[in-house]
């Protein structure tokens, strides 16, 4: 049971730290302009900043005091176990979501079971552009066409993560070490990959009023650095957006970005065992 001087603090202070994090965005929206970097934050993902400005307490708290405000009414809200407290209907959600709830349980349990795997150099953003004049985004190439596919041509691809794969030239496809795809994911995810990190934020989102609200922004702010390095070791030149490249063609710039990813890596892995922890106090609720 949280106090209502307690809970109305956590909101507040989520409230300021979502606002603060989707200030940038929401600015340039307001002035119709773009950030190739940051907007992949609410394109990709399409989630609002209102959904990270929602908090939650997650399962299992009771909130006192809350039934004569708005979050009374909020779907899968309930009475709580003291007159006038609410709480997360967790027995409502996993009624709903149940298979949602399982497949994102399980796919974030095999990945962080998983050892981790640090050889891929971010050359998923090269395999995108690989032998192709027409590219996803209308910025110039940091070393043109062909060296580019030089670069993909010299390295061993080893993509684990099927929803960059997916976006592979046709000529990178067969050049992947392995083929991949949806059925695949949940046994080929592994934690050591950017962009499996980066989703950490995705289910924490798909996990609703489960998740604690900070447990969402630390997952947010993790995909938001995740996604400066991912774009620093592009093929593209980013350096209006992003800072300096990160060279991964130069032995140099490979030990750079293993470096920040062995770190992002370590970051993730915490938040996903927050994340299956917040499931788990569920699945004992819903029981």
């Amino acid at each position: 049971m949280l106090a209502p001087e307690h809970w109305l603090h956590r909101e507040s202070a989520h409230r300021e730290r979502a606002d603060a994090l989707t200030a940038a965005h929401r600015e340039r929206t307001a002035r119709g302009e773009r950030h190739p970097v940051e907007d992949f934050l609410f394109t990709y993902y399409s989630y609002k900043p209102a959904v990270l400005r929602r908090w939650h307490p997650g399962a299992g708290i009771d909130l006192a005091d809350a039934q004569s405000t708005d979050r009374a009414a909020w779907r899968w809200y309930r009475a709580g176990s003291l007159p006038g407290s609410v709480t997360v209907d967790a027995a409502a959600f996993r009624a709903e979501k149940g298979p949602l709830v399982a497949s994102v349980t399980r796919l974030l349990r095999l990945t962080a079971d998983r050892p981790a795997s640090f050889g891929c150099f971010g050359l998923h953003e090269w395999a995108m552009v690989y032998r192709q004049g027409a590219h996803r985004h209308p910025v110039p190439l940091r070393l043109g066409q062909q060296a580019t596919d030089a670069v993909v041509e010299a390295h061993d691809l080893r993509c684990t993560h099927f929803d960059a794969y997916r976006f592979f030239t046709d000529d990178a496809v067969p050049r992947n070490r392995t083929a991949l795809s949806r059925d695949t994911q949940p046994t080929a995810e592994q934690p050591g990959c950017l962009h499996a990190n980066m989703d950490v934020y995705k289910w924490a989102v798909k996990l609703g009023p489960l998740v604690p609200g900070e447990l969402l922004l630390d997952a947010f702010e993790l995909a938001r650095d995740i996604r400066y390095l991912d774009m620093q070791a592009s093929p593209y030149d980013m350096a209006a957006w992003a800072g300096e490249p990160v060279r991964i063609e130069t032995p140099d710039g490979k030990a750079e970005y293993v470096r920040r990813q062995r770190a992002f890596g370590d970051r993730a892995q915490a938040l996903r065992r927050r994340l299956l922890a917040s499931v788990e106090v569920e699945s004992a609720l819903a029981a």
